[in-house]
């Protein structure tokens, strides 16, 4: 009985193994490469297996007839085969091809620094500007930790790359701001006008920047305002230097902001010295009011209204004066409305537009000199995006910006019209390698010129982790406003960009270098500011440099950090220089490095930033050579603390300068010698050593979220 059971058993499974059919065979790229863990599968069964690691793969099957084999690889595009199962060995080879995913894919660096997920060059966050110590809240003061800045400390604006603080512009949305710093006095820093929290991402375009975007010899900031807010909330700051108001109301498809500001320097002051005399205290009242409209599936409407009242008067240094101090006071009303709207038609259309109004009306009293200025500037804006395939995109648009400025100085106003026109392709050839090419085309009607701008930038991946790309782009704008007034027709000055970036991103660190040439031509020169007949547009000059940006999430625990650091030369044949020289906005070296450390014992966020800039130099007419004298090294060790005593409540304080280092800006001259020939001089000093900053940030909302979760 027990033989006859065995010879029952091994012929049923003699009767399985003749009905099993075994189909095996290889799968690689297209590169040759095996590759292993690929699923194998028949369609429409349960039977299949995975490739080994050499790319094999073997599995038997009962099935009969025409069956489809299936191979599925992430990254890799599905593939397919029709098979004939007849009871025979089937042996088949796959040829994968990568599957293109633009978010995957390379993307063009050189020049770029942006802030936010999207791109491999993210870098600061809106808290990562407030939380910078040094920064103060301020977008320009916390760029100004990035490599290929240089800091001008009794401007506070941004200099990009040699070239001047006009030579960078400012976009919200896509829209132009032409005032985007507060009011000043001479010789004293300025802030910028917004609040970094109404912003989700900040792209810093250091050259090379996209065919979009004219008038700017340098640089362009651009950023972008949230989108949708989904729960309602009141923000209240208690600050030393004044207080704010936000309250948030959120709907379905619709959610506004109101915010009132209301900052003092007075109280300030009276307990910190200063170095000047202050008739009136800086301070200024603004208001606020945003709009968010969801239309439709996909699209976003978005209405940005402020406006603002600033003041202050304070005694400046003036050698004509008869105790050498005359007053300036500036009385400065700015309204912005920004209206922009973003959807997309189809899965292959995004598109775009927006209007934008700017009102400026800067009240200034030099003494008895009245140098008030006005500007209106209306901004109309469309472009569209076509997706032609996966590996090509096409963006195009149009734009108009009409402008009317005012000087009390001069009799006559100044009206300009820029109409332009841009498109721009990105080409995939492959995941590895792209292409962007662009052109601008832009007409001024004051000065009856059209200018034709290319673009071109391009990126290649070296691995998954690092890559290089290259940018060059020719840039015109408008010489400064103040010299348009005496002859409304000057021409464009022009400026060309050479770019070449290397960047290896891997565990959370991140590491670019990135060299540059740029040179400039149809410069505005002089011999003297006001008198018209000496202008003429002869003028060159070039900057090159190395950048070098290393940001480190992970090494230390608990912490983050960069170090930044910018080699620059540039000269300057221009304005009333009587030969090339270094402009005194440049610095040859700058450093910086910026520490944050969590401590969750304390429930504090600490951090410290290190700046140092080489000597900048300076004219003094009582030597022979020009531009020959130089300025202190510019040195400057800053600390923030936030400490969270509730989930919603921070308490935020910082110091500037903790040393007190005796930084000073160069010095200003007589404009005429005294008996023995000699030009009187003054220094040009920082109104005070340190700045002190203490504040208290209240949430209140529905979310369980909290400032802890934002910060560490």
């Amino acid at each position: 009985m027990k033989n006859l059971i065995l010879t029952l058993v091994t012929f049923l499974l003699c009767l399985s193994a003749n009905g099993q059919t075994t189909i095996s065979g290889m799968i690689k790229d297209d590169k040759g490469e095996a590759l292993s863990y690929a699923n194998v599968y028949l369609e429409n069964s349960f039977d299949g297996t995975s490739s080994n690691d050499d790319g094999s793969f073997s599995f038997t099957t009962s099935e009969k007839g025409k069956q489809t084999l299936v191979v599925d690889f992430l990254g890799f595009k599905q593939s397919k085969k029709e098979i004939n199962i007849n009871e025979k060995a089937i042996s088949v080879q796959f040829v994968m091809k990568e599957e293109f995913n633009r978010l995957k894919a390379v993307t063009v660096t050189a020049g770029t620094f942006e802030a936010g997920d999207k791109k491999k060059a993210a870098v600061l966050k809106p808290l990562d500007i407030v939380t910078t110590a040094g920064a103060m809240g301020d977008i320009g003061n916390a760029l100004q930790t990035l490599p290929g800045t240089t800091t001008v400390g009794e401007s506070g604006r941004l200099y990009v790359r040699g070239g001047s603080s006009e030579e960078t512009q400012t976009y919200i949305d896509g829209m132009h701001v032409p005032v985007a710093y507060t009011s000043g006095t001479p010789n004293n820093a300025v802030r910028g006008r917004f609040n970094p929290f109404l912003f989700k991402g900040t792209v810093f375009n250091t050259g090379g920047y996209s065919a979009e975007y004219g008038q700017a010899l340098s640089s362009v900031l651009l950023l972008s305002t949230k989108d949708f807010q989904v729960k309602d909330r009141l923000d209240i700051s208690l600050m030393s230097i004044g207080l704010s108001l936000a309250g948030t109301k959120v709907w379905n498809k619709t959610a506004v902001t109101a915010t009132l500001d209301y900052m003092n320097l007075d109280p300030y002051f009276k307990l910190a010295k200063q170095r000047v005399k202050i008739n009136e205290a800086w301070n200024s009242l603004s208001g606020a009011i945003s709009l968010r409209q969801k239309t439709g599936d996909t699209g976003m409407l978005k209405l940005y209204v402020t406006n603002n009242n600033s003041k202050t008067n304070l005694d400046v240094f003036d050698f004509e004066a008869n105790d050498n101090y005359t007053s300036y006071a500036t009385n400065n009303t700015n309204l912005f409305v920004n209206a922009s709207w973003k959807g997309s038609v189809g899965d292959k259309w995004i598109l775009r537009s927006g209007i934008s109004y700017t009102k400026d009306n800067n009240k200034i009293a030099y003494g008895e000199i009245d140098l008030s200025n006005q500007l209106s500037e209306l901004h109309m804006k469309a472009n569209a995006s076509f997706f032609i395939q996966p590996k090509i995109s096409l963006k195009f648009g149009a734009e108009q910006i009409r402008r009317e400025l005012g000087q009390e100085i001069f009799t006559n106003d100044l009206t300009d019209t820029q109409s332009s026109s841009f498109a721009e392709t990105n080409i995939y050839l492959s995941k590895k390698f792209v292409l962007r090419l662009g052109a601008r085309l832009e007409y001024i009607d004051r000065i009856d010129e059209l200018s034709f701008s290319p673009r071109f930038s391009s990126a290649y991946m070296l691995n998954e982790n690092s890559q290089i790309s290259f940018a060059y782009g020719k840039y015109f704008q408008n010489p400064n406003d103040r010299f348009a007034f005496l002859t409304p027709n000057l021409q464009l000055e022009q400026a060309n960009h050479f770019i070449l970036n290397y960047q290896v991103e891997k565990n959370k660190r991140l590491l670019r270098a990135e060299v540059y040439y740029k040179n400039y031509d149809n410069l505005l020169q002089y011999e003297h500011a006001f008198n018209p007949s000496t202008f003429q547009q002869n003028g060159d000059g070039y900057a090159t440099g190395l950048d070098i940006f290393y940001r480190d999430l992970k090494t230390i625990k608990n912490s983050k950090f960069w170090i930044s650091y910018s080699y620059l030369l540039s000269e300057r044949n221009y304005q009333d220089f009587p030969e090339k020289s270094t402009p005194n906005f440049v610095a040859k070296h700058h450093v910086s490095l910026v520490y944050k450390y969590w401590l969750s014992q304390l429930r504090s966020y600490i951090g410290a930033t290190i700046t140092y800039s080489s000597p900048r130099v300076y004219n003094n007419p009582n030597l022979n050579t020009f531009n020959s004298e130089k300025t202190k090294h510019y040195k400057s060790v800053n600390l923030s603390w936030s400490y969270l005593p509730y989930p919603k409540v921070v308490v935020f304080s910082a110091v500037t300068n903790v040393f007190g280092f005796k930084n000073s800006y160069g010095y200003q001259y007589s404009q005429s010698p005294d008996n023995n020939g000699n030009y009187a001089s003054h220094e040009i000093l920082p109104t005070s050593d340190r700045f002190f900053f203490i504040g208290c940030f209240i949430t209140l909302s529905k979310t369980d979220a909290n400032q802890i979760d934002q910060l560490n």
